[in-house]
C-alpha cells in the first residue's frame, strides 16, 4: 500500500496556511540562486542610502547613462532598501523598457539582473505569483544557455554586472567589485567595459593607500590601457590626468583633460574633473584646495572658452565654482556672484534649480547674522520671484527698500 500523498492532494492535505508556507520557501529557495541586488550582498550603511540614491541620480543625469540598465536596477534597490517598493518598482520598468527599445544592443546578463530583482521585489511585496513569473523568464533564459543551474548564469558579463554595483556602492566594496571585473578580463582581456571598471576600481582603492607621495602609480596602466580600449571616455582620460599630477606628471596628465574636454558631448559631470585638475596645477601644497581665487576662476574660462558649450553646461560650471568658493575657499560674497551668474542664464535646468537652491541657503545663512542685510533681503526677494511666490517677494523687497530709505 502506498502511503505517500498524492501531490495533487498536498494543498488539501497540507491546509492553506501549510500550503502558502510551502508556496513560500520554494520561491524563495530559487530567489536565493539569483545573481542580481538582492543577492550581492552589497555593503552599504543605513546613513549612506540617502547619499546613495543622490549620486545615482546625478550618474543617470550627468554621465550618459539614459540607456544605462544597470544603473536603473540599483536606483531600484535602492529605493527598495529606502522602503519606497513601488517607486522600486517604476525604476525597473524604466530599465525593463530600456532593454526592449532596443537604442543599444543588452547582453543577456543584465537581463537576468532585470528579472531577478522583479523577482525579489515582488516576494518582498508579497506578490509570489508575480515573482514567479520573473523567476520562469530567468529559468527559460538559463535553460536556453544550457546552465548547470536554473537560476544562475555564470559568465564574464555578468561578472562585469556585478561589479559595477559594487563600484558604486562605496569603498568597503571596492576589493570586491576589482575581483568582479578581473575574472572577467580573464575570459576577455580586450574587452573595453571590463577593462574600464577593472580601472576605476584599481584608481579608487588606490586613493585608499596614503602611504607614499606616489600611491596613484599602480592604477596608472590600468587607466591607459581602458583608454586604449575606449578612446572615446572623458571621465577616464579624467580619471588617469589626476593621478599623473598626482605623481608628478602634470604635463602628460593636461594632455588627457584637453583631450577629455574636446571629445566631451553632454558629461557635464566630468567639468568637476577638469575643475580638480586645474586647481590643483602649480599648488605648492597639492593637497591644499585654499589655492586663490585667480587659478580658480581661470579653471572655468578654460571650459568657457569652448565653441560648443551649451548653456546648461555653462550653468553647471557656474555652480560648482559657486560650490568652491562657499565650502573651499568660505567666500559667501563669491558664491553669490557664481549662484546668481548660473541663474540669470534663464535656460531651465537641473543646475539652475540647483543653483537657486543654493543661493537661498547662503543668503538665509547671512540674514541669520544680521536680520537687517539689505543685499540679501534683495536677493531672496529675487530668489521667491523665480519660486512665483510674489506675497514672499513682495515682503523681502519692501524690508531691503525700508532698510535702502534710512
Amino acid at each position: 500500500m502506498n502511503y505517500l500523498p498524492n501531490p495533487k492532494n498536498w494543498a488539501m492535505e497540507l491546509g492553506p496556511e501549510n500550503c502558502d508556507e510551502l508556496n513560500d520557501k520554494l520561491i524563495e529557495d530559487k530567489l536565493v540562486q539569483l545573481r542580481c541586488h538582492f543577492t550581492w550582498k552589497l555593503h552599504i550603511e543605513d546613513t549612506e542610502l540617502h547619499d546613495l540614491e543622490n549620486r545615482v541620480l546625478d550618474q543617470i543625469e550627468y554621465l550618459d547613462n539614459n540607456f544605462n540598465v544597470g544603473i536603473h536596477n540599483l536606483l531600484a534597490y535602492v529605493k527598495h532598501l529606502n522602503g519606497h517598493n513601488k517607486e522600486a518598482l517604476e525604476s525597473l520598468k524604466e530599465a525593463e523598457d530600456l532593454m526592449q527599445a532596443g537604442h543599444i544592443p543588452q547582453s543577456d546578463a543584465i537581463k537576468l539582473v532585470t528579472w531577478g530583482n522583479y523577482a525579489w521585489l515582488y516576494y518582498h511585496m508579497g506578490r509570489l505569483a508575480d515573482a514567479q513569473i520573473y523567476l520562469d523568464k530567468v529559468e527559460n533564459t538559463c535553460k536556453k544557455f544550457a546552465s548547470p543551474s536554473c537560476y544562475t548564469m555564470e559568465c564574464p558579463e555578468m561578472d562585469c554586472e556585478e561589479g559595477w554595483a559594487l563600484l558604486k556602492c562605496g569603498g568597503k566594496n571596492y576589493e570586491r567589485a576589482k575581483a568582479c571585473f578581473e575574472k572577467a578580463l580573464e575570459v576577455d582581456p580586450e574587452n573595453p567595459e571590463f577593462s574600464t571598471g577593472y580601472a576605476i576600481a584599481v584608481y579608487r582603492l588606490d586613493g585608499f593607500n596614503t602611504t607614499s607621495r606616489f600611491r596613484n602609480a599602480f592604477c596608472v596602466q590600468p587607466l591607459k590601457r581602458a583608454i586604449r580600449l575606449n578612446p572615446e571616455d572623458a571621465y577616464i582620460k579624467c580619471l588617469l590626468a589626476l593621478k599623473l599630477q598626482n605623481i608628478g606628471q602634470g604635463a602628460e596628465g593636461e594632455k588627457y583633460i584637453e583631450e577629455a574636454l574636446a571629445k566631451m558631448t553632454s558629461q557635464a559631470y566630468v567639468f568637476r574633473y577638469v575643475a580638480m585638475f586645474y586647481r590643483k596645477k602649480g599648488s605648492i601644497d597639492m593637497y591644499s584646495v585654499a589655492g586663490n581665487s585667480r587659478k580658480a576662476e581661470d579653471t572655468y574660462q578654460k571650459v568657457f572658452c569652448m565653441k560648443s558649450l551649451e548653456e546648461e553646461k555653462i550653468q553647471e560650471i557656474y555652480f560648482q565654482q559657486g560650490q568652491f568658493q562657499e565650502f573651499q575657499r568660505k567666500s559667501e560674497v563669491d558664491a553669490i556672484i557664481y549662484y546668481l551668474k548660473a541663474i540669470k542664464i534663464e535656460t531651465p535646468s537641473s543646475p539652475r534649480d540647483r543653483s537657486i537652491s543654493a543661493l537661498e541657503k547662503v543668503v538665509l545663512k547671512k540674514l541669520q547674522r544680521n536680520a537687517e542685510d539689505m543685499e540679501s533681503l534683495g536677493i531672496l526677494g529675487f530668489i521667491y520671484k523665480l519660486k512665483g511666490e510674489i506675497n514672499k517677494a513682495l515682503e523681502y523687497y519692501e524690508r531691503a527698500l525700508r532698510l535702502a530709505a534710512d
